[in-house]
């Protein structure tokens, strides 16, 4: 095998596994921040406004996390900057 075609392997075998656990981790946080503000409404009815405004923010904010992994991953498999070095 090559080194360029095991570079190409490589790389995309860890392209796979940075989504898979990028996209894996969001959703278990995800997951969790809803079932505690669930709990939390459950208590404090009265704080509805507060809870679920805090919660969308947060929920962007995590979702956010799995755009850069997507981003960063989609650079690796398109253009990856290390492949230069290699053809060389």
């Amino acid at each position: 095998m090559s080194d360029l075609s095991f570079f190409v392997l490589a790389s995309t075998v860890a392209a796979v596994v940075s989504i898979a656990i990028g996209a894996m981790a969001p959703a278990l946080a995800m997951g969790w921040s809803i079932s505690r503000s669930m709990e939390a409404l459950a208590r404090q009815p009265e704080a509805e406004h507060s809870i679920m405004r805090t919660l969308f923010i947060g929920l962007a904010m995590i979702e956010s996390l799995a755009i850069y992994v997507l981003v960063v991953v989609l650079i690796v498999l398109f253009r990856n900057p290390l492949l230069e070095y290699l053809v060389k």
